[in-house]
């Protein structure tokens, strides 16, 4: 069996609720899920037929009984019911006694507001969690890179997930300055999708946008552009059709995303106290999340704000692991956890 003994009697898990990918951390295991937030399920009876990459999987190939769900936008939960029946399979997967109810910490965005705080914790006490704390996912990563938030030093974090980004200034274990927008992968895959339908008169999937960003999507001019296959629908005769598409266009499609990112930093920045601005311009600006690995964005934010600016090792965990600090030492961190207001 994958999970000890004595998971039957660890209480406490930290879960990184993202946009794109749910984590989740055990207590002195550490991350033992990274799964697409994406459901399958039956029109006819509402069972669910897979989640996570069983359920991605079926994305745009299902027939009329199957819908498949992304129960998260923005960062936060759109769909109470699904998000609730994602939750409840991960938990037992990695808490399969059922008698103990876990004491569960979730991340959540920053700007998040008291009713969408409301909704997550009931989401995750109706899944079977008996206590629920919220994180911001900011601060979270901070604790995952492993920057002193408690010290009366100023760091700086910019966490690019699949809904929002998250940028916030920590000192002295608190956010100074954020600043939460929801402009992140998911709308660089939206952008790359409108580019080649609108260029090409190509129809393409969620999944296919994705793997052009990923594969050939770049902030910056790169030293020899790459060209790949994008696969869709001609939208003229409605046959199967392949496109050839340069990084170029690609860059050229997430401009505006890229953009609003930018623009974010730097108000962030302008509003900062001028003490912590002085421990920033030393110290640099760290990126996290799966939008921090798009090919130059750490060069291009390096040329837009004359700042030292450095990928996180493993940027995808930071916000679980830091998580699962708070989890290891709850009384010790206590004071970094959300309120109800």
């Amino acid at each position: 069996m994958r999970f000890k003994f004595m998971s039957f009697f660890t209480n406490d898990i930290a879960i990184d609720l993202g946009t794109a990918n749910t984590l989740v951390y055990v207590k002195g295991q550490g991350v033992v899920i990274t799964e697409p937030s994406v459901v399958a399920i039956s029109r006819i009876d509402r069972k669910v037929l897979a989640i996570g990459r069983a359920a991605r999987e079926m994305m745009g190939k299902t027939h009329r009984d199957i819908e498949v769900i992304r129960p998260m936008r923005d960062g936060v939960i759109d769909d109470d019911e699904v998000a609730e029946l994602m939750i409840r399979s991960f938990i037992r997967r990695v808490h399969p006694n059922r008698f103990m109810r876990p004491r569960v910490i979730v991340c959540v965005p920053s700007g998040v507001t008291k009713s969408e705080k409301r909704i997550i914790r009931d989401s995750a006490e109706y899944a079977g969690a008996r206590e629920v704390h919220l994180i911001a996912e900011p601060m979270a990563a901070a604790l995952g890179v492993g920057l002193p938030v408690k010290e009366p030093i100023g760091s700086m974090i910019v966490d690019i997930g699949g809904g929002t980004t998250e940028i916030a200034i920590i000192s002295l274990s608190g956010i100074v300055t954020m600043h939460s927008i929801r402009t992140a992968g998911d709308e660089m895959d939206d952008a790359i999708a409108q580019f080649i339908r609108r260029n090409y008169n190509l129809f393409i999937g969620e999944r296919m946008a994705e793997w052009i960003k990923c594969n050939v999507g770049s902030a910056i001019p790169l030293e020899e552009e790459i060209t790949l296959s994008a696969k869709g629908k001609d939208l003229v005769s409605g046959m199967p059709k392949a496109m050839e598409i340069s990084s170029e266009e690609i860059r050229e499609a997430v401009t505006e995303s890229l953009s609003k990112i930018i623009d974010a930093v730097r108000e962030a920045l302008e509003k900062s106290p001028p003490e912590l601005s002085a421990d920033i311009r030393d110290r640099g600006i760290i990126l996290t999340g799966g939008g921090a690995m798009l090919k130059g964005l750490d060069q291009r934010l390096r040329d837009e704000t004359n700042l030292p600016v450095n990928i996180a090792d493993d940027p995808l965990t930071c916000v679980v692991r830091g998580t699962g600090m708070v989890l290891e030492n709850l009384d010790e961190y206590r004071g970094l956890l959300l309120t109800n207001n």
